[in-house]
Formats: structure tokens, sequence, C-alpha cells
């Protein structure tokens, strides 16, 4: 009863808001006051206010919110979880294949891409500039294993 009564009262102090900022000739802002002022009013009308009364004062709603938010903190939990371990069970098991594949021999020639880096290979400074002139292009490539 008593939520009724106040959503009548905010309401109608909205309206009259409006009816000022409409006199003040800002038609566009007074019917903005207005629709916000008449949602009040429709919440009673349709029986949300009691509902939301009646749920309020029920323990087994409020136990029913805690179930709920128990539920969202899980899901939230597992979602972070599972970024940090970089994606489900299915793709980190897919992604350790591919890397099994993709390794290189210990005996080859260029570094595999999954492992330790190769160490730096000096540069060539007894090259001879006229003949090469993309040694220092090799030089960055090879050391970056392409």
């Amino acid at each position: 009863m008593i939520a009724e009564t106040v959503c009548s009262a905010v309401s109608a102090a909205g309206l009259g808001i409006a009816a000022v900022t409409a006199y003040r000739r800002r038609f566009l802002t007074a019917a903005r006051i207005a629709a916000y002022s008449l949602i009040p009013v429709g919440l009673v009308m349709t029986g949300v206010v009691q509902w939301l009364a009646d749920t309020a004062f029920s323990p087994t709603a409020w136990a029913g919110f805690a179930v709920l938010g128990v539920a969202w903190l899980l899901f939230l939990t597992t979602r972070a979880v599972e970024r940090r371990r970089g994606g489900t069970r299915k793709e980190r098991k897919a992604a350790r294949a591919a890397a099994q594949r993709d390794a290189v021999a210990p005996s080859a020639s260029r570094p595999s891409l999954g492992g330790a880096t190769a160490p730096a290979s000096p540069r060539p400074t007894s090259a001879p500039r006229g003949d090469d002139d993309f040694s220092d292009i090799e030089a960055i490539l090879k050391k970056h294993g392409i």
C-alpha cells in the first residue's frame, strides 16, 4: 500500500516538473521527463511493485537470489581459469599435438619454433661488401632462424 502511494507521488512530482519544463518552451525535455515520471505508475498498475514487495520480504526468494549469485560466481571463475589456461581441453590438446608435429630434430639446421631459441650467430665481419649486398639481411634472417 505504501509503495503504491510513493510511486504515485513520484509520478505526480515528475509530471509537475515536466509541466514547468514545458512552460519554459523546452518541449522535448518535458516530454522525456513526463515519460520517465509515468514509469512508476505503470509499474504499480501492472503489479510489478506488489511482486517486488512480496519478493523483498520472502526468505525463499532471497535464498534463490543467493543460489543465482553462487552460480554466477562459479561461471565467472571457470571462464577466468579457462582463459588463463589458454582455452578448452580440446584446444590445449590440439595445440600440444601441433607443437609436437612442428618440432624439428635436434640435428636440423634451423631451430624449432616451439622450443628454446637458437643462440645468436655473430655478424659476419669478413664478408666482402661488393659481392653480396644482402649479407646484413641474411645475417638477420639466420639469427631468427628463417
